[in-house]
């Protein structure tokens, strides 16, 4: 004649037996580290801005032409009640903005007191890479990139939030 078990009994061997057959979950210093972020074109190079800096992704609005601003300023949008201003971020740092109208994004930053909207080429989505693979070179002349992630294309990781303190980038006036 057999045992018998409780219910409780039951589960409390069920629970021991998964434990002896469970695997292993990686240690927290086998964890691979990842870094993510939006990837985006401007011409021909390419670009990741940190997930945390950018607040949204917009198809590229109607915008209102100001006068007196320089040729990178595109104008002000609407964005759900509050006066976006569109920025020309190829235009800022000397390339061509792409015809493809079609494929034409804007990074929407929020940061402090800044709400500005950065026209790009195209956006390619979310794009991950090994926290390791970041290579760390400043660059004086553009504060606003703070590495690379080396590969096919070279990815160079560029912050909004140091773009917005750049010298020139508010200095919008003509």
């Amino acid at each position: 004649m057999t045992e018998s078990h409780t219910a409780f009994e039951l589960l409390l061997d069920i629970d021991r037996r998964c434990r002896l057959l469970a695997a292993d979950l990686p240690s927290q210093e086998t964890r691979l580290q990842r870094w993510s972020g939006i990837g985006f074109r401007l011409g021909q190079h390419w670009y990741v801005a940190p997930i945390g800096e950018v607040a949204e992704v917009l198809h590229e609005p109607r915008c209102t032409l100001m006068p007196g601003v320089k040729p990178w300023v595109k104008g002000v949008a609407n964005l759900r009640g509050r006066l976006l201003p569109v920025m020309d971020l190829g235009g800022f740092l000397g390339l061509p903005l792409s015809r493809v109208r079609k494929q034409r994004r804007v990074l929407v930053v929020e940061v402090n007191e800044l709400f500005v909207g950065l026209l790009v080429d195209e956006v390619v989505g979310m794009q991950h890479f090994a926290q390791d693979a970041l290579v760390s070179d400043a660059r004086p002349d553009a504060p606003y990139i703070q590495g690379r992630f080396d590969g096919e294309p070279q990815w160079q990781v560029f912050s909004p939030f140091a773009l917005a303190e750049a010298p020139g980038f508010m200095d919008v006036a003509a």
